[in-house]
C-alpha cells in the first residue's frame, strides 16, 4: 500500500518527470501516451513469458521426489551463466514496468485532475482494470517478500551451502508457517486479476488486433490468468499439507 500513496507525492512526480524527459530525448518513446503503452506493453509480456518459466521450474515440486528434480532445476537456475544475465534483465523489466505503469497513473491524473460527478465504470470496464494500480501494488509487495525467502537465501547468502540444505527443505520451511501460506494464495488471487486485464491490454498495446485472433487472444488470457496463479497457490498449500515431502 505505501508505494501506492507514493504515487502522489511530490517527490516520486519529480523523479519520474527528470527520468521521462531523459528518455524522451533519447529515445521519443516517452514522449507521448502511446509510446509510453507501448512500453508497457512490451515489459508485460516478457514478464508475462517470465511467470510462465518460473511456474515450470518451480512445478517440478509436483514430481514429489523429495525435491530431487526440483533442486536439479534450482541449481541449473543458479548457475548457468545465460539464466543469471536473465536475471539481471528481470529486475530491469519489472522496474521499468513499476515506472511506467507509475507515470501512466500521473499522465491521467493530470489530464483529468477533477473527476466526473458521476461515473458509472462498470459500464465500461470491469472493477479490476480500474485497480491495476492497486493489484500491481499488492504483486510487488509480495513480490519482495518472495524474494527475501527464497532469491535472498540462495543467491546473497550461505544458508544453502555445502548441500546441507536445499531450496526445496527452504521451501517446506517457509511454508510451514499458514500466514505464509495465506499470504502467498492471497497475493495470487491478486495476480490472476492483473493477468486478467494486462495479458490482453499488453497485446492491444502493441496493435496485435484482428477480428480472427484478439477472441483467441482474450480466451488464452483467461486461462492462463487462472491457470498460472493456481498452479503457485497449490505449492504452498501442498507443501504445508504435507502432500509434498
Amino acid at each position: 500500500m505505501v508505494l501506492y500513496f507514493l504515487v502522489n507525492t511530490f517527490a516520486l512526480e519529480f523523479f519520474i518527470n527528470q527520468f521521462t524527459g531523459i528518455m524522451s530525448k533519447k529515445t521519443g518513446l516517452l514522449s507521448s501516451s502511446i509510446g509510453k503503452k507501448l512500453l508497457m506493453g512490451v515489459t508485460g509480456l516478457f514478464l508475462i513469458s517470465f511467470l510462465l518459466v518460473h511456474c515450470f521450474i518451480n512445478s517440478l515440486i509436483f514430481f514429489n521426489d523429495g525435491g530431487e528434480t526440483f533442486n536439479k532445476g534450482a541449481e541449473f537456475m543458479g548457475t548457468n551463466w545465460l539464466i543469471r544475465t536473465m536475471e539481471i534483465v528481470l529486475f530491469g523489466g519489472i522496474l521499468a514496468h513499476i515506472f511506467l505503469a507509475l507515470k501512466l497513473t500521473l499522465d491521467n491524473r493530470k489530464a483529468r485532475p477533477v473527476g466526473y460527478e458521476v461515473t458509472n465504470g462498470n459500464a465500461n470496464s470491469n472493477w479490476y482494470s480500474r485497480w491495476m494500480g492497486l493489484l500491481g501494488t499488492l504483486i510487488l509487495m509480495f513480490l519482495i517478500i518472495h524474494l527475501k525467502h527464497f532469491w535472498y537465501v540462495s543467491r546473497l547468502t550461505d544458508h544453502l551451502d555445502g548441500g546441507l540444505e536445499t531450496l526445496f527443505d527452504e521451501m517446506k520451511e517457509v511454508f510451514e508457517n499458514p500466514i505464509i501460506v495465506a499470504l502467498y494464495c492471497a497475493s495470487m488471487i491478486s495476480l490472476a486479476y492483473h493477468l486478467l486485464h494486462g495479458f490482453q491490454s499488453a497485446f492491444q498495446s502493441l496493435g496485435l488486433n484482428h477480428k480472427k485472433y484478439t477472441p483467441l487472444i482474450k480466451s488464452a488470457g483467461v486461462a492462463f490468468s487462472i491457470l498460472i496463479p493456481a498452479i503457485f497457490a497449490a505449492m504452498p498449500i501442498t507443501m504445508h499439507f504435507g502432500i509434498i515431502e
